[in-house]
């Protein structure tokens, strides 16, 4: 008889999409009370007179379908259309000290804010204050600072491209280059490692080339949940006898097997398309080593492009040198893969004549990630895979708009040729110095460097790594502001001054001076696009990022800089054609934007201009085989992971159905093996710690439920952000600054009844907040 699993795993059997996820639109519209709202919403979702999804960044295909969302693009649009509201009476129900001690879950579950307010240490409760006055206390506080570079400016992906402009040039006309952004903790590695490879720090593919490639690699990254719209294209590319070859730790459902719910055969039949011609799952941390061996088995087969090389690159002979002399043992051992596997793949890489390599997250977030990077540019150029049509490098960003908030201006390390324009534009003088990401925000801000932070949407805290370090940071300023359309938990991180500042979500109506206004996006492959909201607002106080970046920036500067925010709000086209004057790659920006489907913007690889310091795509060598195995056995590598029902920090219910985690999500997989030579069976309760260099008493998890999950030897999972303080800020890409969320050394033990002070712990429900105790 089978042993009884965990309370609330189930094994799951079923293929990814299909009718699972017709009921997990279902079940979200009703859960958030949103039928009819979220209903008529999703029926303009992602079309040209309609609105960008605020999930992922997957780009729209040229003809759109009559219904052009997934499952979880459904989900976000149903938690931001919800009819669930906190105004001044759900705040004076409850104190901070209450909200701290419910869930993540929770807390974004009450529904959207609808008045400004300001945080009152005497009752211990947010209150409602006006417009003018929350301006006024945020104006007041900016100006008082002695140094502009004491304030940080984040910026979350769902940030329009308008409002990402008019910040970033506000923040300027202050005084600083401090932008901390979504990006640093996610797509960095790639904004940073790819421009030395080739010249730009985007991908080189568009949609029209997974219709010409006969090849995909698909490394760390999990498309079923993260940009669930890219099945059907992955789907379309096996129906036309394309083969997929995927490489990632776990086994994801739908990268082995797929149910179009538009496809009537397959809702009627219960049948999917099989998608993953070959899985390899690698070790965590082995992605270097698994590329430097198909690199090698392609020299040995003497499968290069020699012509492409020797027009277009630099470097090979060093890189070749470097492959030659990698020992097929240690590439084994670093991998957890076989000589035969990665010479399978090698093979079927030489003889395909278009091959796109599409990576996520497992490859950036680690301590290698620019590397990692890197490594793949590497493998596309050996065989000539670059800038022509059907090949190409896939990054698969995350949040909707992170790459345009990029293009726009939103970056800590400006170029001086963007510096020289914009001050050409606006008659100014911008800062030079490099200014703060996210790792070194927070460092600043808990060391007292820094006294001031706006946070332009996110749930910062939560989604850095380490959160003790961020809620000491954000104790410790004079002023935080919170531009948001829903509460989460880095809001009641109490600094001297603390306001929450509702804003209009993507399906809402933005109405100005001048009419209803139209925001712009950027998706992952550089296509730019209006997104038009139409939803009514959950209340009058309810303000656009552009109008509240506006006023924050005449509160802050008064005349200073010369700029009229009043008449660049009044009308969005007025923002755009500024942009179109700093980035001549907009040239006929509101023209362009107002065609179905928007533009796209000259991507330089993509046409072989390589605009590197020698004009050339560089092969950029990097000795051994990426992260250092312990020398400890009991030491595993730990990959954080978000569950299907969920996007970045905001958990939409608790359910991980592909998984088959249901109701939970206090849980830890392990693969059996690992389990019992570790002394444990799944089901046990056990702590995990972090090892190596930056152990530490304090930096542990508790009381995790272990799930039998088929993996490789020495390597674990759990869920994000429950296993954020296990990741210490200095636990980073060197080059980058992106957290090594996905390689976290760690020891498994049985759990123990202490908690060492720790005011975060892990419930069923998630990430719960609690008064700390004595250690």
């Amino acid at each position: 008889m089978e042993d009884k699993r965990p309370d609330g795993i189930h094994d799951y059997d079923l293929p990814a999409g299909g009718w699972g996820a017709l009921r997990g639109v279902a079940d979200a519209l009703k859960e958030q009370q949103a039928a009819t709202r979220a209903g008529q919403a999703l029926l303009r979702q992602n079309k040209p007179d309609g609105f960008d999804c605020p999930s992922c960044a997957w780009p729209d295909p040229d003809h759109t379908s009559a219904f052009e969302f997934c499952e979880n693009g459904a989900k976000a649009v149903a938690w931001e259309a919800t009819t669930r509201n906190v105004g001044p009476e759900f705040f004076a129900a409850h104190t901070v000290a209450d909200l701290w001690s419910r869930s993540d879950h929770w807390l974004e579950d009450q529904g959207r804010v609808t008045e400004p307010l300001r945080y009152d240490p005497a009752s211990d409760r947010f209150e409602a204050v006006s417009w003018a006055e929350a301006m006024a206390g945020i104006g007041a506080g900016l100006a008082a600072l002695p140094d502009p570079n004491q304030a940080e400016f984040y910026t979350s992906g769902r940030c329009s491209n308008e409002a990402a402009f008019l910040l970033q040039l506000f923040v300027r006309l202050y005084g600083t280059n401090n932008f901390p952004d979504c990006s640093n903790m996610c797509h960095e590695a790639t904004s940073v490692g790819l421009p030395k490879s080739i010249g730009i720090g985007k991908g080189t593919v568009s949609l029209d080339d997974f219709e010409h490639a006969d090849l995909i690699l698909s490394i760390g990254h999990n498309p079923g949940t993260n940009h669930p719209r890219m099945m059907s294209t992955l789907r379309n590319f096996v129906k036309r006898g394309g083969r997929i070859i995927v490489f990632n730790p776990l086994k994801e459902r739908a990268l082995e097997r797929f149910a179009s719910p538009q496809s009537p055969v397959e809702m009627t039949t219960l049948t999917s398309t099989p998608i993953a011609d070959t899985y390899l799952q690698v070790k965590i941390g082995g992605d270097a080593a698994a590329l430097k061996g198909i690199g090698k088995a392609l020299l040995d087969l003497d499968a290069v492009d020699h012509a492409f090389i020797a027009e277009h690159t630099a470097g090979f002979e060093a890189f070749a040198d470097d492959l030659r002399a990698a020992d097929w043992a240690e590439i084994e051992a670093a991998s957890g893969l076989t000589r035969a596997d990665l010479e399978e793949v090698a093979q079927a890489y030489a003889t395909s004549k278009a091959t796109i390599v599409c990576y996520g997250m497992g490859i950036t977030q680690h301590r290698t990630g620019v590397q990692n990077v890197q490594q793949i540019a590497n493998l596309l150029l050996m065989r000539g895979n670059m800038g022509r049509p059907g090949a190409g490098i896939c990054p698969l960003r995350g949040h909707s708009n992170v790459q345009g908030d990029r293009t726009v201006g939103i970056w800590e390390r400006p170029s001086a040729a963007f510096l020289d324009r914009l001050g050409e534009v606006f008659d100014c003088a911008p800062p030079r110095e490099h200014g703060h990401s996210v790792v070194e925000s927070i460092a600043a801000m808990r060391e007292g460097r820094s006294k001031a932070v706006v946070c332009l949407g996110g749930n910062l805290a939560v989604a850095s790594s380490d959160p003790a370090a961020c809620a000491e940071a954000f104790r410790n300023m004079d002023l935080a502001v919170h531009i948001t359309t829903k509460l989460n938990r880095t809001h009641l991180l109490l600094a001297k001054q603390v306001y929450i500042l509702p804003c209009l979500g993507r399906t809402d109506i933005d109405v100005q001076a001048e009419g209803v206004q139209a925001v712009t996006v950027e998706d992952s492959m550089s296509m730019v696009h209006a997104s038009r909201g139409f939803l009514k607002p959950p209340g009058p106080n309810v303000r656009s990022e552009p109008w509240i970046v506006a006023e924050l920036a005449k509160a802050t500067l008064g005349a200073k800089g010369g700029v009229d925010w009043d008449e660049l709000v009044a009308d969005y086209d007025r923002i755009r054609d500024k942009i179109e004057a700093v980035f001549p790659a907009f040239a006929d920006y509101n023209a362009r934007i107002r065609k179905p489907g928007g533009f796209h913007l000259t991507n330089s690889a993509a046409l072989r201009q390589w605009n590197t310091a020698n004009g050339r795509a560089n092969f950029l060598t990097h000795e051994g085989f990426g992260e250092a195995a312990a020398e400890d056995a009991d030491v595993l590598r730990l990959t954080t992971v978000r569950a299907h029902d969920q996007y970045n920090t905001t958990i939409y219910n608790l359910n991980d159905r592909y998984r088959g985690v249901f109701g939970r999500r206090d849980v830890l997989f392990m693969n059996r093996g690992e389990m019992a030579r570790l002394g444990l069976a799944e089901g046990d309760l056990v702590d995990v710690a972090t090892a190596l260099e930056f152990a530490r008493d304090d930096r542990v998890v508790q009381g995790l439920t272990l799930v039998a999950q088929p993996m490789p030897n020495g390597c674990c999972a759990s869920y994000f952000p429950e296993t954020q303080p296990l990741i210490a800020l200095e636990h980073h890409d060197p080059q980058s600054f992106t957290p090594g969320y996905k390689s976290i050394p760690v020891k498994v033990r049985k759990a123990v009844a202490s908690n060492r002070g720790a005011e975060l712990a892990v419930a069923r429900e998630g990430v719960v907040g609690r008064a700390p105790t004595a250690p």
